[in-house]
Order: structure tokens, then C-alpha cells, then sequence
């Protein structure tokens, strides 16, 4: 009886530790992330520069964009749809690879705010991971939401909004019914009026009368 209960005492200190030492892990490699420094990347086109910084802590979003990059895979792309106070968006209307996805990142504290720069979610019904481009990316732009509004607007999306969030989508704007959607994995650092003038340049539809071109390198 003694042997019984000395091996379940034992069993609850291993699963403690194994509890505490992934609880460990977790936070470790959090804030290793968050310290790591971030990759920026310059987006030329005719209307001016754009840099935008990629997340750390998305890290498959991330190396996916810097490995496009470095081979020249955005190179005479163009922003192809724009949608004005909405968002652009931008990469490969097509892929070598058959149009390849990326898994989902969620990441708290990553969202659809102004500036964002987020991964194309596919409108498939049947996506139900969320899974998205591996080509194409867009920069977000949207409107500002009441405060008070956010819970109820949450609530019809079946999601619930931080605090962080409503202060955000209050106070500086974006696009909040994307959240949970589709992957945030940078944001604009510089050039925030050059993606407002590419938004509001002329549009039949949502295709601009006259090609974008986009020229990219990695900066930092």
C-alpha cells in the first residue's frame, strides 16, 4: 500500500515538473523572441517608400516573407487590389508551388490595427485552419470604431476583443473583423502616407487603372 502511494506522489511531482519546466520554456522562448531584433524590409514603388518590421513571433510568416525577398520573388509585382480606407494588397497573383499555404499564427497582441501588415486568408468555407498565402500579403488601413461598440461587435463575431484591441481600433483604426481570421505577422514603420496615397490612386473595381510596380530588399 505504502509502494502505491509513494509512486503516486511521485507521478504528481514528475507531471509538476514537467508542468513548470514547459511553463518555462514558454516564457523563455516568448521573450527571446520579443528581444531578438526585427527584420525590416523596404518596399519601393512610384508613390515612395514603405518599410515594414516582421514579428519575431510569428516566425513562419516571417521567414516565408524574408526568403520571398531575398529571391526577388516580389520583384515587378504589383499592389493589385486596392480597397481605400481598407487596406492594399500586394505578392503573387499566382505560385510556382500551387499556390502553397502557411499555418495560421495567432498571436495576442498582433491584430488588424492601422498599419498592419497581415497574411491573405483564403475565402474558402472549407479553410477552417486558417491557413493562408504564402505569396500574397496585404497592409491594412480601415476606420476608427467606437469604444463601446467593440464588445457588441465582438460578440456577432463570435471573438472576443482585448483591451489593447478596442483602445487600438478606437483610437488609430483598422480593421477589427479580420481578427482571428488571418495572420498578422509585421506592421509599417515608415511610409504610412505612402500606403494611403496607393489606396487612394484610381481604381476600376478594386484593380488600380494603372500598375503599382514593387521593388523590395531587406534593410535591417
Amino acid at each position: 500500500m505504502f509502494s502505491v502511494n509513494l509512486n503516486y506522489h511521485k507521478s504528481i511531482i514528475m507531471s509538476k515538473s514537467i508542468f513548470s519546466l514547459f511553463s518555462f520554456l514558454l516564457v523563455f522562448f516568448s521573450v527571446y523572441a520579443q528581444n531578438q531584433k526585427e527584420t525590416v524590409v523596404q518596399i519601393s514603388t512610384s508613390y515612395g517608400i514603405i518599410k515594414v518590421k516582421l514579428f519575431n513571433e510569428t516566425p513562419i510568416h516571417r521567414d516565408n516573407f524574408i526568403k520571398s525577398v531575398k529571391e526577388g520573388k516580389y520583384e515587378g509585382t504589383d499592389f493589385f487590389r486596392l480597397i481605400n480606407n481598407y487596406m492594399i494588397q500586394g505578392g503573387k497573383m499566382t505560385d510556382e508551388t500551387g499556390m502553397k499555404t502557411l499555418p495560421a499564427e495567432f498571436v495576442a497582441g498582433k491584430f488588424n490595427k492601422r498599419g498592419a501588415l497581415a497574411a491573405v486568408i483564403s475565402d474558402d468555407t472549407l479553410n477552417t485552419e486558417k491557413r493562408t498565402s504564402s505569396s500574397q500579403f496585404c497592409i491594412v488601413l480601415g476606420s476608427t470604431y467606437a469604444y463601446e461598440l467593440m464588445d457588441r461587435m465582438g460578440d456577432r463575431m463570435k471573438y472576443k476583443f482585448s483591451e489593447e484591441q478596442k483602445q487600438a481600433y478606437s483610437k488609430i483604426g483598422g480593421v477589427p473583423n479580420m481578427d482571428g481570421q488571418n495572420t498578422v505577422f509585421g506592421e509599417v514603420v515608415e511610409g504610412m502616407d505612402v500606403v494611403e496615397k496607393i489606396a487612394s490612386s484610381p481604381v476600376k473595381g478594386e484593380t488600380p487603372t494603372e500598375k503599382i510596380i514593387v521593388s523590395m530588399q531587406i534593410t535591417d
